[in-house]
């Protein structure tokens, strides 16, 4: 049973990185270690942020070529 767990944890991870939905976690935690005070972006703010700076940058903005 423990190999299955073992499994399933590692795929989660996997998928967690790959769809970036574990970038908010790691922001999170950053952000508390670097200034426990500090306000942290809700997740909704955070994607918002995440997605206006990609779409900002050429290099990794839409294009069709």
């Amino acid at each position: 049973m423990s190999t299955v767990r073992s499994v399933l944890a590692r795929a989660r991870f996997y998928v967690r990185e790959f769809s970036g939905e574990a970038a908010y976690d790691r922001y999170v935690a950053h952000t508390r270690s670097h200034d426990p005070d500090a306000e942290v972006l809700t997740r909704r703010a955070f994607e918002r942020a995440r997605t206006d700076a990609r779409e900002a940058d050429p290099r990794e903005g839409f294009r069709c070529c």
